[in-house]
């Protein structure tokens, strides 16, 4: 048995940067990931870096145009660049963590009670680790939808497994309209596949502000995405080449044949194997280990964070939960879940879509004066020269305060506007100083002056 002050289960954002800083600090820490694959977590390996270098990839190969054949070249030498790209990045955080003081164990990870940690080790062995604290970091894992011949079907893949896959698809289906399935179906269409996307919901991104998803939805379609709406997936069945996808439509049966299927039904957080009922932790009904606002458990020397604590899913939440557990144990432990902010976020679609705060509907259910820009990305000079006119802006202002309550951009380069955005709204700057602000030019950035004075 080997004891340490704190042993961090996954690799993820925050589980690495508290392995580091605690080490920094001179405290004992045990860092276990249960591969070797994953040194990093899920954002540098299966998620959002490779998708990111692939999504590159797709548009500079959609520029330089050609037959299907050289397009499935450049794909095969997309993934061989994202499989560098990421080895690189793993080993890099692996030498980070190292070289801070935290010991690494490759194993699964399991409680053997609130105190006590077996790792399985890769090599077959196992070790005991006693430990005065405990953090939970591992992350989430695709969900298989229980359809009818997905199971074990070789042409079926998750967001994951589909990243590997060498061969660009001629055809390839999409079961589910949220986030991942739009990224994966915008850059394997700048690829050159032929893309259906499939979608229990009548509505398109129903989360969404009803003009942007359908500025969103009108864009893809154009790009020659299909979108089946109110679409009921009844089997995929394996075929010597390829599957055909069944479904029902408008009550009648349609049939898809397709070369790969990505069952993009959301990520569930991953519990394999942890046994956390062993420590007396509760769980929630969705799954994830219960926290407070300070990401601690029900058992006090134990917190959780990133996905598997069941919040939003993305790398920057991950790291900031790393600053509310940091703050309580080297801070004044005032950072709390309830106070990091509005939260923004990216899908990176061509042009990317991005948001913070609320949309015009939510602000007017909570009773705001709601004062409404909107703006046409072809009206930004930056947008005509980077030749992607296409695309809608808009904000939701308090018309009592000046301030913002909520940006929706989708644009060309949203994914860096919108931090400005949030930073204005964090600080409670008014929609008057991005009006009025002096920008370079010509950037992106700068219609937001633009769309501001149409207020």
């Amino acid at each position: 048995m080997k004891q340490y002050q704190n042993v961090i289960i996954g690799f993820g954002k925050a589980g690495k940067t508290l392995a580091g800083g605690l080490a920094k600090a001179g405290q004992s820490v045990a860092l276990v990931e249960r591969s070797a694959a994953m040194y990093g977590g899920t954002c540098i390996n299966v998620a959002c870096i490779p998708t990111k270098s692939l999504e590159n990839s797709a548009r500079l190969s959609a520029a330089q145009g050609g037959g299907f054949e050289e397009k499935a070249e450049r794909y095969r030498e997309a993934v061989a660049e994202k499989r560098r790209l990421t080895g690189m990045l793993r080993q890099k955080n692996y030498d980070k963590v190292a070289s801070a003081g935290a010991v690494i164990y490759t194993g699964l990870a399991s409680f053997e009670d609130a105190h006590h940690i077996r790792v399985t080790l890769a090599d077959g062995g196992e070790e005991i680790l006693e430990a005065e604290r405990i953090f939970i970091n591992t992350g989430a894992r695709p969900n298989i939808p229980r359809i009818e011949g997905v199971e074990g079907n070789r042409f079926v893949y998750t967001s994951e497994t589909l990243m590997e896959r060498e061969e660009l698809p001629r055809h390839l289906v999409i079961l589910g309209g949220g986030y991942i399935g739009l990224e994966f179906a915008s850059y394997f269409a700048n690829f050159g596949s032929q893309v259906t996307i499939v979608q229990r919901d009548a509505a398109f991104i129903p989360r969404e502000d009803a003009e942007i998803a359908e500025a969103v939805l009108k864009s893809l379609t154009d790009r020659g995405i299909t979108v089946l709406r109110a679409a009921k997936t009844l089997a995929v069945r394996e075929r010597a080449d390829g599957v055909d996808v069944v479904l029902e439509v408008q009550n009648a049966e349609k049939v898809l044949r397709a070369d790969a299927v990505l069952a993009a039904t959301g990520r569930r957080p991953n519990l394999e194997g942890l046994v956390p009922e062993k420590a007396g932790l509760e769980i929630t009904d969705r799954g994830a280990i219960r926290t407070d606002e300070h990401l601690r458990t029900n058992v006090p020397h134990i917190w959780a964070m990133g996905d598997v604590a069941g919040g939003q899913q993305f790398t920057y939440i991950s790291l900031d939960d790393f600053r509310i557990v940091k703050a309580q144990l080297l801070g004044d432990g005032r950072h709390t879940t309830e106070n990091r902010g509005p939260v923004p976020y990216s899908v990176f679609l061509d042009p990317p879509f991005s948001r913070v705060g609320m949309t015009e509907a939510e602000a007017a259910a909570k009773g705001f004066d709601v004062r409404v820009a909107r703006l046409p990305a072809a009206a930004i000079p930056k947008a005509q020269v980077l030749k992607k006119p296409v695309g809608f802006l808009k904000a939701v202002v308090d018309g009592k305060t000046g301030l913002i309550l909520g940006a929706h951009l989708f644009c060309a380069e949203s994914h860096e506007m919108i931090n400005l955005v949030k930073l204005a709204m964090e600080a409670g700057i008014p929609y008057t100083a991005l009006r009025d602000g002096i920008f370079t030019h010509p950037t992106m950035s700068e219609g937001l002056n633009d769309l501001f004075g149409t207020l």
